[in-house]
This record gives structure tokens, sequence and C-alpha cells, in this order.
């Protein structure tokens, strides 16, 4: 592990990953990889709970980490990886925020209110990220939304205060010349100097994830609605089959 991203999702961790991985600093390990690997859950809670956990054998083929769940635990990455980099990507509190809240809170909420949902989640990460990651959607809420912000995400203020807790302790416990505290809109320079590679040609990776989640949530509603009209349409129609 060369590079530990301590900062919390939705501070441009997609294009955060894309730019690490441009650098040549890849794999780097994001939440879509529980997606791709949902036996990763098991993994992720089982640190959480502080039970013995397989560090090895789920990030070692991995050169960098950002976005959750791996950012809650940077403190034990560091101690694992005495010569890593620390990453805080950070973000103006109230956009951060908003962000948050309009897309993996709303879509966290929505499957844990609907078994349909969940089904259909998992469809769409197995045909996208290559794992049906339909039954794995706890640990994002343990770890999170119930860990993290003490289930109490809803309340602004207190989401931004966790929000802002989380970086000044990063800020505090990380060794000055260990990290930077960066914005994915400084671009190249920044991250480049720290880490010590030449500024690629290419233009800096600026991935709207945003809309992309919002519109996989709508796809999501209208398929749990229109899913069981359509089963239960099948099933008279069966039945209307048989009798006849």
């Amino acid at each position: 592990m060369k590079v530990i991203g301590a900062g919390f999702g939705r501070t441009g961790t997609t294009s955060l990953k894309a730019a690490l991985e441009t650098l040549g600093f890849g794999p780097c390990y994001h939440m879509t990889e529980v997606f791709a690997h949902p036996e990763h859950a098991d993994f992720w809670l089982s640190a959480w709970h502080g039970d013995k956990a397989d560090w090895e054998g789920v990030l070692g083929g991995y050169e960098a980490t950002v976005d959750w769940p791996a950012c809650t635990f940077y403190e034990e990455l560091m101690e694992r990886h005495p010569d890593a980099k620390v990453l805080l990507s950070v973000r103006e509190p109230e956009r951060w925020y908003e962000s948050t809240r309009t897309t993996i809170y709303e879509l966290s909420t929505l499957l844990d209110g609907s078994p349909i949902a969940r089904l259909i989640f998992g469809l769409i990460s197995l045909f996208i990220f290559g794992g049906f990651a339909g039954g794995r959607t706890g640990m994002a809420d343990e770890i999170i939304w119930q860990g993290t912000f003490d289930g109490r995400f809803e309340d602004k203020g207190y989401a931004i205060e966790v929000f802002e807790r989380h970086n000044e302790e990063v800020r505090r416990r990380v060794p000055p010349e260990r990290l930077l505290v960066y914005e994915v809109r400084e671009g190249w320079g920044p991250l480049c100097e720290f880490l010590g590679v030449p500024e690629p040609e290419e233009p800096f990776p600026r991935l709207n994830d945003a809309a992309q989640l919002r519109r996989g949530m709508k796809a999501v509603r209208a398929l749990s609605v229109a899913m069981p009209v359509a089963l239960s349409a099948a099933a008279a129609l069966i039945l209307l089959r048989r009798r006849t």
C-alpha cells in the first residue's frame, strides 16, 4: 500500500481513484470494489467489530485506497504500511452534505426499506461490477450511517460536525510529512508533487458519479414499482390459462 485515502466519500473520490490509477498507484480500492466483491463486506464488518480480519487477503493487491469503507480504518492502514502517504480529500462541508444526502444516503435508505429494491440493485451491480451486492447492503449502514454518524445523518448540523471533526483528527494524527489535504479541483499539481511523480499530459479526471447515482436510483425505484405489478400480472395470466 502506497497511498491511504482518509477522506470521507463524496469528496471527489471517484475522480481521485481514476487519477491515482493513472499515476501508477493502482489498483485503488473504492466502495465500488465492495460491489464487485460482495464477500469483502464480511471483512470490513470484522474489522469494524475489532475481530480478526484478513487485511492482506483483501487489500494485498491494492496500492491505494479512497472512499468508504477504507477511510474509516486509515489509522490501522497507517500502522500496517508505515511508508504509505495519507491523502485527505476534502470539500466544502455544505456541498459535501447535500451531495451525500441526495446520493449514497438516499440509496442506502431505499435499499434498507425494500427487498425488491435490494434485489434490483444486486442485479444492477452484477451487470456493472460483476458482483451481486444486493445481499450485503447492511455493511454501509452499520459502519457509515449508524457507526460514523450515530444514526443521525439526517441531522445536517450533526453530520457536518462529524465530517469536520474527522478531518481535524486526520490533520492532528497524521505526521505532516505524510499528509496531503487535497481538493480534486486542484488538479494534478499538488497531488503529483506530494507523490513525487510527473504530471500527466491528459486532463485530470472529472467523473460526475453523482448524476449516475441519481439516474440509477430512479431506475431502481421505477423497477421496484413495476416488478410486483408485472409478477402479479404474470401470475394472474398463468392461473387464467390453467382454468381455461
